[in-house]
């Protein structure tokens, strides 16, 4: 199973919250209210990140080691560690809504037959992708 570590910087900014971001990934951010929550804060915004970077076949970065050069004074550089084959596996396999369109007749029936139509949906796409 893949591990990959990279190091985010966590700048204050007001009351006590930090804006978490990344020197090897311009444009990956994040924020948090408190030191507690910053790990996961910036665990989830890297992992999403990742995953949409692979999913474009994007080639991901070395990971660059700290001392940062420009480093804001404050600032907090903390290892960020994911495994991006975990993420991959929640994502893919999340429950999304789609919209479909029946007739109303056959909403009505499925509906008297106590048929739940995204279960029904979902199996036999199931059953038609292994037999694909």
């Amino acid at each position: 199973m893949r591990k990959l570590t990279y190091y985010a910087i966590l700048e204050p900014s007001t009351e006590g919250s930090y804006g978490i971001y990344w020197p090897d990934f311009p444009g990956c951010t994040s924020h948090c209210d408190d030191l507690h929550h910053a790990n996961r804060m910036a665990t989830e915004a890297l992992g999403f990140h990742i995953y949409e970077m692979e999913q474009d076949g994007d080639a991901l970065p070395n990971p660059t080691f700290p001392p940062f050069d420009d480093t804001p004074d404050g600032a907090i550089i903390m290892p960020v560690t994911i495994f991006p084959d975990i993420i991959k596996n929640d994502l893919d396999n999340r429950a999304v809504k789609t919209n479909i369109t029946l007739p109303l007749w056959l909403k009505e029936w499925a509906g008297t037959e106590g048929i739940n139509l995204s279960q029904t949906l979902q199996t036999t796409l199931k059953e038609m992708y292994n037999n694909a």
